[in-house]
């Protein structure tokens, strides 16, 4: 069944999240302030739209892949927002990673307003999402949770249900300590390896299947080892996900000393001028004065 589906915002995920919609049959109108951004989905099959509320107008499912909850918010609600321009029923999928308390507000703004809001934050990243793989973990009603599935399904291969409105948001946190946690590890790892003399592009498969393993090694020990440092994720975002894991931790009483450390060696990254660059060059931060600076 081919759906009619709206896209806010067309950056490094919304674009390959809209690529794999075009691929698999969809109708898809896009909106952007970035001209090339929309244009890169325009060349494949998408329409340009010239505000969100324009892409709505004529959407059964309105995915917004943004950067922070205050843009989205504005894009849903503000003027020339979607919710001015969709019919009532819509489902409107937010897969940006925000905190769980603005989505809240955000579903109730929804619901008075005759829409449907879904939180699914992804875990794949861009590759994943291009080859219809990725991990979502969904909040909201579960009428409207199963709806959003029915487009859903053509990006993700694991889709569950956390719980109502912001529990996908909660799910994603937990996960980006979880990511946070494991790229500082693997990175470290992989300088020791370095400075022992080890092969490191091998110790991938010397450990898979063992206690060690995991998706985190087996995608990043090779990047780290040989510096591909090409972007599917940005570490300022990295920066955000953890401050809303200790924003919740402050409210749940939780102790995490680990993503303290974590979040801290991430903010040096950033004010060295690194936030914009992909996860993998987390592998700087473990270079002595010895080895060679960052290019």
């Amino acid at each position: 069944m081919t759906l009619n589906v709206a896209l806010i915002g067309a950056g490094a995920m919304g674009g390959a999240i809209g690529t794999r919609l075009l691929e698999t049959g969809n109708r898809l109108q896009v909106y952007d302030p970035d001209e090339a951004k929309v244009g890169a989905l325009v060349e494949i099959g998408a329409k340009a739209a010239e505000s969100a509320a324009q892409a709505a107008s004529h959407a059964d499912f309105v995915i917004f892949s943004l950067n922070s909850a205050k843009i989205v918010g504005l894009a849903a609600f503000g003027e020339n927002g979607a919710a001015s321009g969709a019919r009532a029923g819509t489902v409107f999928i937010d897969m940006s990673s925000i905190d769980p308390e603005s989505t809240k507000s955000f579903a109730r703004q929804a619901e008075e307003k005759g829409l449907a809001w879904v939180d699914s934050p992804l875990s794949g990243g861009a590759p994943k999402a291009l080859v219809g793989e990725l991990t979502l973990m969904a909040g909201g009603k579960e009428e409207d949770v199963e709806r959003a599935h029915e487009c859903l399904r053509h990006v993700a291969k694991n889709y569950t249900h956390m719980g109502p409105s912001g529990a996908g948001q909660t799910t994603k946190i937990i996960n980006q300590v979880l990511c946070g946690l494991g790229f500082i590890a693997v990175a470290e790892a992989t300088q020791l390896a370095l400075d022992a003399g080890v092969d490191a592009q091998k110790i991938p498969l010397a450990l898979k299947g063992g206690r060690a393993d995991s998706a985190l090694l087996q995608e990043y020990m090779p990047r780290f080892a040989s510096k591909d440092y090409r972007r599917t994720g940005r570490i300022d975002n990295m920066v955000k996900d953890l401050a809303f894991a200790q924003q919740l931790s402050l409210k749940t009483g939780t102790s995490m000393p680990m993503t303290a450390l974590c979040m801290e060696i991430h903010k040096m990254l950033t004010a060295a001028g690194l936030g914009g660059e992909d996860q993998a060059a987390v592998m700087e931060f473990f270079k002595g004065p010895d080895k060679e600076n960052f290019s």
